[in-house]
């Protein structure tokens, strides 16, 4: 079961990773839709928007499995194995956990309902603004499920 979970959320990461891209894309367009096109560049704003929430959503627990997102790391490593792994231990059951499951249950009813209405950018009136409430609601589900994966992972994968 946990084998089965931590290859769904690899296998998210690995598509995820592709959303650079288009992000990079998308907001390079936008000045010169701005200044040269005169058209278009809200629209590539809107559009980069949300899919640098959902690239984001995905590398934050892309840099968890990596284990690259602290800068307490180089200090870190000063530490025993034991003391890492007891580290590792309090912040998934002290700090991981709960936060993520505060916005799930945060965010479920406003991702679902947002989702369900197509809800539109406010300012601009473009679709896809419900995908960044989705994209929050992804980053909340992927850091739960690391941190189960990191609880009931066998010792060599974790620390």
């Amino acid at each position: 079961m946990i084998g089965a979970l931590d290859r769904v959320i690899g296998a998210v990461i690995s598509a995820g990773r592709w959303l650079a891209l288009p992000v990079v894309a998308a907001l390079f367009l936008q000045w010169p839709l701005r200044d040269a096109v005169r058209c278009c560049s809200r629209e590539a704003n809107d559009l980069g928007q949300w899919i640098f929430a959902l690239f984001i959503a995905v590398a934050v627990t892309a840099a968890t499995r990596a284990r690259i997102h602290l800068a307490a790391d180089s200090h870190a490593k000063t530490y025993s194995v034991t003391t890492r792994k007891w580290i590792a231990l309090g912040g998934n059951l002290i700090v991981l956990l709960p936060w993520s499951i505060a916005l799930i249950v945060m965010n479920w009813p406003l991702a679902r309902d947002s989702a369900r209405f197509l809800e539109r950018f406010p300012d601009t009136s473009n679709p896809g603004y419900f995908l960044i409430k989705v994209a929050a609601l992804l980053l909340a589900l992927l850091v739960f499920a690391q941190a189960i994966v990191d609880l009931f992972a066998r010792d060599e994968n974790s620390a």
